[in-house]
């Protein structure tokens, strides 16, 4: 006999696990069923900007790089706009700048690459811009829910100053979670910390 719905118990949460991967990300795992790999191609060959690299890794609570990192990115192009209609400027965005991208870690040293164009500075709550940043959601197997945060970059410190968002953060030594660290022309690095006292700051969205 079918049970009342208020009988019914929420599924539980599961860790993203070994198939994330070959659904999300088949050429990462071995698996060549697809010309284009979806998100590889963040900026597209005619983006306007300063082109740039991110490079990085994941680490656990005792600093040892998680290794099956999938992480997708969303941006703004260099002019701050999104290519999403809920910009009311998305049809000025350049053809083939889709601003959104899919990134896995490399299987043996965890280290992941983000190549794209510099975002530019987008409108905030209230109107204020913020600091030019690119939005990061991680998945992996030992995370239950994606963890969404951003990379923010420490060559802006006057818009950094001036965001919002970072403004949420009361501790300075949070906010500098968020900021990747030149590291060579048109490079930058940045680590992701679960866990520690240098945990990045995550949001609740």
């Amino acid at each position: 006999m079918p049970q009342p719905l208020d009988y019914l118990k929420e599924t539980p949460s599961q860790t993203a696990g070994p198939y994330v991967h070959i659904g999300l990300a088949p050429g990462a795992a071995g698996f060549e069923i697809f010309h284009n790999q979806l998100g590889a191609d963040i900026a597209g060959p005619d983006a306007a900007g300063e082109r740039i690299s991110i490079e990085g890794r994941v680490l656990d609570g005792t600093g040892t790089a998680v290794k099956d990192v999938l992480i997708e990115t969303w941006q703004a192009n260099a002019a701050g706009i999104h290519a999403h209609p809920a910009d009311p400027r998305h049809g000025e965005v350049e053809p083939g700048f889709r601003g959104w991208g899919r990134v896995v870690s490399d299987f043996e040293t965890g280290r992941f690459v983000i190549e794209t164009v510099k975002p530019g500075a987008v409108a905030g709550p209230g109107g204020r811009p913020m600091a030019p940043h690119i939005s990061l959601w991680i998945v992996a197997r030992g995370i239950n829910l994606g963890l969404q945060t951003r990379i923010c970059f420490a060559d802006e410190p006057e818009a950094n100053a001036a965001c919002p968002v970072l403004g949420l953060i009361e501790q300075a030594h949070r906010r500098e979670t968020l900021l990747a660290e030149p590291a060579g022309p048109g490079a930058y690095r940045f680590d992701v910390h679960l866990q520690g006292e240098r945990e990045t700051v995550f949001f609740d969205i």
